[in-house]
């Protein structure tokens, strides 16, 4: 009897197993998983995953399973597998047979509801849409090649890239971005006609889009298309309030162009819509002194450092070299940077011939390092040699290293000579 027993123990025991495992086999669905490992990031499991679907002898939906594939070589930067995998996604999705979609099961009626009072209210009349599979065919095919054509661009094949978007047909051309992207890839090919035109078309589908235009704007620009480009660089201001790097790319443009009238207009209007931008009053200031105007660039160049004090050395130079010193000491003393502060200051110094104050200047000079530049330790010696100081004058003139610094420290240093000579000689 105990024999039996265990007979049958067993025997259940391994029926259970065999159920369990069957059902674990039915449970998983690596499809799913994959997808779910996809969209985590995890693009190595969900090939494994992938993989595991395919040797499941399973029937999966291959159309699914190449398009996840391609999916992931694209996430991964491998083009060409992503390519392989997108067009076997296409011929998979052209042979693959749609089934409807499973109808809801009518609600059991219970033994409450027959008596209902509401039993002879008429029900909403729900329609169902006509199950069309050759659209869902179209509409997915279309997808894939979407995807394709950015595997395509990925892999800098750009005319494939481009033949992938008219293959989706309408959903190639559902958007602003997708003209954007045909230009760009005309562009790269080296076809610039081309690109101008999928702009064109872009911009009479997409009206109001202001990217298009702005593509435009710098497409002309680079072909030195300069009155086309400014043509468009308006047309774009007019539908989108320009920010000021805008503005300050169309002067660029027109001075490149030799319309520097007319930068300088853009620059001032920009200056208007824009007060605290830094970058506008430095590029205004620098068109300003091309016209030999510095006074009213260093003007705009203080300006500009009100806004980014990194502007203040530029604001300060270009005080010193108009000869303004104290204001150029004063703007010099804001600065930030050690090493660049008491370099411009032995500049303007010098430029007062107050030499005491860069001998004053010679612990900070060595303490940042700038006694490695000959041109600092020149001026330093030259310093020296102003105040007669001769023999701390000639300690640094002999280190100096630079060939052209090096003959005028000699001439110097014969001059020293003849100072200790003939104190006459130097007074």
């Amino acid at each position: 009897m105990l024999k039996k027993l265990l007979t049958l123990s067993v025997v259940f025991f391994s029926v259970l197993t065999l159920q369990a495992k069957e059902t674990e086999d039915q449970t998983i669905n690596h499809m799913e998983i994959a997808t779910i490992m996809y969209y985590d990031g995890k693009y190595d499991k969900a090939l494994d995953e992938l993989q595991k679907a395919k040797e499941s002898h399973m029937d999966i939906e291959w159309d699914k399973y190449h398009n996840m594939r391609g999916l992931i070589f694209l996430k991964e930067e491998n083009y060409q597998s992503s390519i392989n995998a997108f067009k076997e996604a296409i011929l998979a999705t052209r042979k693959k047979v749609y089934q409807p979609p499973v109808e809801d099961k009518p609600q059991r009626e219970y033994l409450f509801k027959i008596f209902s009072k509401n039993d002879k209210q008429e029900k909403p009349v729900v329609k169902t849409p006509v199950f069309d599979p050759e659209k869902l065919r179209k509409d997915q095919i279309e997808e894939i090649y979407i995807y394709l054509s950015q595997a395509y661009y990925k892999a800098g094949e750009y005319l494939n890239a481009v033949h992938a978007l008219d293959d989706a047909g309408e959903k190639g051309r559902a958007s602003a971005s997708l003209f954007t992207l045909r230009a760009e890839c005309y562009w790269k090919a080296d076809q610039k006609g081309s690109a101008i035109d999928a702009l064109s078309r872009g911009s009479k589908l997409f009206p109001e889009d202001a990217t298009l235009l702005k593509q435009k704007f710098y497409y002309f620009a680079e072909l030195k298309l300069y009155q086309a480009s400014i043509d468009a660089a308006k047309a774009y201001m007019k539908k989108v309030p320009a920010n000021a790097q805008e503005y300050i790319s169309l002067a660029q443009m027109l001075q490149s162009a030799g319309e520097g009238e007319q930068a300088i207009e853009i620059l001032e209007e920009a200056k208007l819509k824009f007060p605290s931008s830094a970058k506008v009053d430095i590029l205004l200031g620098h068109y300003y002194n091309q016209k030999e105007m510095p006074h009213v660039t260093a003007d705009l160049f203080e300006e500009g450092s009100f806004y980014d004090a990194k502007y203040l050395k530029e604001a300060a130079e270009m005080y010193r070299r108009n000869g303004a010193l104290a204001h150029a000491l004063y703007l010099n003393s804001m600065m930030q940077d050690k090493e660049e502060k008491t370099k411009q200051k032995v500049a303007i110094y010098i430029s007062k011939g107050e030499f005491e104050k860069i001998i004053g200047l010679k612990d900070a000079m060595d303490r940042y390092g700038l006694l490695q530049n000959d041109n600092m330790r020149y001026a330093l010696a030259y310093s020296y040699y102003m105040v007669k100081d001769y023999d701390e004058a000639e300690a640094h003139l002999k280190k100096i290293e630079d060939d052209e610094l090096f003959s005028k420290a000699t001439v110097i240093r014969k001059n020293i000579e003849k100072c200790r000579s003939n104190s006459l000689e130097c007074l």
